[in-house]
């Protein structure tokens, strides 16, 4: 049309497809990045934010803290695949939750309620500060520090039965049987266990230091 002004239209040049996120436990990621991504989604265990790494206790599992001592002990009492972590001279042995709940119950109906035993139990609210898994980039070389004894996996629903538990807990058959397929190992038995080697532990202690004391002394003569 005469006299009418032509119209330019300006095409935005064309932009650069964003980079595509790494993922958070990608080759590319750090080794505590790797493990958080591990623990996280391949056994749905929830971590605590921040670092060293933690895990938080008492949403699928509990953990029963002992000398390791007594802890090895009661491994037989134990699934081949239940996880345990080695730390120093201590172990912990993961339990289904609510186990840290009915420890003190079970130590009463056990008869241990009135013996100081050096066993301590990780619940809800709690945190456990944990080895890498395998192939994390993570080397363990510090003495005292965590080792996964036996190590987690693969798979939450083989690890979550491998986990001693009560009779009557979810998702827990009411018959406490090792190995009997749809059965966890039997909390009762592996706190009578432990109790019973903590004990043992506290007063072969208690003879070395007074065995100790004696030779230390003075010999006096009248």
């Amino acid at each position: 049309m005469a006299g009418s002004v032509p119209v330019t239209t300006s095409v935005p040049p064309p932009r650069r497809p964003a980079a595509a996120a790494a993922p958070p436990g990608g080759p590319g990621a750090g080794p505590d990045a790797r493990a958080r991504h591990w623990y996280e989604n391949e056994l749905g265990w929830p971590t605590a934010p921040g670092r060293p790494l933690r895990l938080v206790t008492g949403v699928r599992f509990d953990v029963l803290d002992v000398p390791a001592e007594a802890g090895a002990r009661a491994l037989r009492h134990l699934a081949p695949g239940s996880p345990v972590i080695l730390r120093g001279d201590r172990m912990e042995l993961l339990v289904a939750p609510g186990g840290a709940e009915e420890l003190p119950g079970l130590l009463e109906w056990l008869e241990w309620g009135p013996v100081a035993l050096d066993l301590r139990a990780l619940g809800p609210g709690g945190t456990l500060r944990t080895p890498a898994p395998a192939g994390c980039g993570r080397a363990v070389s510090a003495q005292g520090a965590a080792v996964w004894l036996r190590p987690p996996g693969p798979g939450r629903e083989e690890v979550d039965a491998s986990l001693p538990a009560m009779p009557g807990m979810p998702g827990v058959t009411a018959v406490p049987a090792m190995g009997r397929e749809g059965s966890a190992p039997d909390l009762v038995r592996l706190v009578d266990t432990v109790a019973a080697h903590c004990h043992r532990v506290r007063l072969r202690r208690g003879c070395a230091g007074r065995s100790a004391g004696r030779r230390d002394q003075p010999l006096a003569f009248s």
